[in-house]
């Protein structure tokens, strides 16, 4: 396996970044995951203009955009895989560690393919468990940051519950899941937090968001608090990796009938099929 490191491809074993890497020392760096189908790219622009954003919220100075995807798109094919994720991570640099920026430094660039599978059709039939955590990141979400300390933790804690996955909960709002967007649906319309510094915007998420309104589904972009989550009919949450998933149990509560609701299951039917026409 080549990666892709700060213009050159080198083998896997190979690539080594210095020990003093702001990415390293800091979690001084931003990152962007990109789904491969059928060796093509999903959604490849958005994930671009995410990363520029992101870029520009950290002042940090990326290379070339035309340079970054000559590179993502040379590492897909040579990783020659058809189903995958591209991950692209850019750091500010190695440098010896003092907390203001580094003068003259170039950015760490770095991006690397592996195989990704889309989720089981017995795990969209059924749906998955999440439990509730308290949201004590910082208030950036909205960058795509390296530093995913608690996202972390807050997934192992999922596990270690018996659950597939944890929902934020910040002052009795629902936020956003570990590494998803969370959606619920009451009474036929979509409800979802607003796209402010308290989540990150997903790219999947504001897809499914132009697929609903494609197909007259309402959508509301508001605070969910617990009280009405747990009068919700339906649950979901959206990401590059788990595409349309649907959320049935929270903290051992079912949510609505305890099955992936008709809305919830329309919008993963119209995302396999939009999956399926972008690699015709």
């Amino acid at each position: 396996m080549e990666v892709y490191l700060n213009g050159k491809f080198v083998p896997y074993e190979q690539a080594v970044v210095s020990v003093e890497d702001r990415g390293f020392v800091f979690a001084d760096g931003i990152y962007e995951v990109v789904r491969i189908y059928h060796g093509k790219p999903f959604l490849w622009q958005e994930h671009m203009d995410r990363l520029r954003r992101s870029a520009q919220a950290i002042r940090l100075k990326l290379p070339a955009m035309e340079e970054l995807t000559q590179a993502g798109f040379e590492t897909m094919r040579r990783s020659q895989l058809d189903d995958a994720t591209l991950y692209i991570q850019i750091t500010r640099g190695a440098a010896p560690r003092l907390h203001s920026f580094p003068v003259g430094v170039e950015p760490t660039v770095f991006m690397i393919a592996r195989p990704y599978h889309r989720p089981a059709a017995t795990m969209v039939q059924k749906g998955i468990a999440c439990i509730t955590v308290p949201d004590l990141r910082w208030h950036k979400c909205s960058i795509k940051t390296v530093g995913l300390l608690l996202n972390v933790i807050a997934k192992q804690e999922a596990e270690d519950a018996g659950a597939d996955d944890a929902v934020f909960v910040r002052d009795d709002v629902i936020t956003e899941g570990t590494s998803s967007n969370f959606f619920m649906v009451k009474d036929g319309t979509l409800i979802t937090h607003p796209a402010d510094d308290f989540i990150l915007r997903g790219i999947t998420r504001d897809f499914v968001i132009e697929l609903a309104e494609e197909m007259g589904i309402p959508v509301r972009e508001e605070y969910i608090t617990r009280d009405a989550l747990s009068q919700s009919d339906e649950a979901f949450l959206t990401s590059t990796g788990v595409e349309v998933l649907p959320v049935t149990v929270i903290d051992g509560q079912k949510v609505g009938s305890g099955r992936p609701g008709p809305v919830t299951m329309r919008l993963w039917e119209r995302f396999d099929q939009v999956v399926a026409e972008s690699v015709e």
